[in-house]
């Protein structure tokens, strides 16, 4: 919880001084390159969390990987290195992209369906989202989990509608439980 909380300071003060520089677009690509190779590659999130590995060394690897950085990263990378918070990157990588999201007005709709959305379907589901939440700048994706049977999950931000027949097939359990035994 502690280095949420880091992270997010962290990703704030970056988000200020981008927006300072005039480049928060590019730090936002810079920062959705990190989350998703650190995310994606687990050797190097556990050789940046590692307290065996020499800074020196995870320095030396980031730098190998991310060559076209922009010089606002290049800071940050220099100032976890100095305050010895280099394994919170990806956490502020996350949070720098909520935040700029939430400054550009970006939302993600999660839509959660038993079988993969179709093209035709997710540009209708997503034009129904943007219909309904006034807004244009929606990002969709798209979750499977059979468990749901069939119709789907919609989540925006804090708003979730449930409209899967896994939920249908157990609130009607429930009601009829309670008719049962009343």
């Amino acid at each position: 919880m502690y280095g949420f909380r880091v992270a997010n300071r962290y990703a704030k003060a970056l988000l200020e001084y981008a927006l300072q520089q005039n480049s928060a677009e590019r730090v936002f690509q810079d920062m959705t390159l990190i989350h998703k190779t650190i995310s994606a590659n687990k050797e190097l999130g556990h050789l940046l969390d590692s307290p065996i590995v020499k800074t020196v060394v995870k320095k030396n690897v980031l730098e190998k990987i991310f060559v076209d950085i922009s010089p606002e990263v290049r800071r940050l990378f220099k100032l976890l290195i100095e305050n010895r918070r280099l394994s919170i990157l990806n956490q502020v990588a996350q949070k720098f992209i909520i935040q700029y999201d939430g400054h550009k007005n970006n939302k993600t709709a999660i839509v959660t369906t038993a079988v993969p959305l179709t093209e035709t379907m997710r540009s209708e589901v997503l034009r129904k989202i943007e219909s309904l939440t006034q807004n244009r700048n929606i990002t969709l994706e798209n979750k499977v989990d059979e468990n749901i049977i069939g119709g789907f999950i919609l989540r925006i931000g804090d708003i979730q509608y449930n409209a899967s027949i896994a939920y249908k097939l157990n609130k009607l359990k429930q009601d009829f439980q309670e008719k049962l035994f009343a």
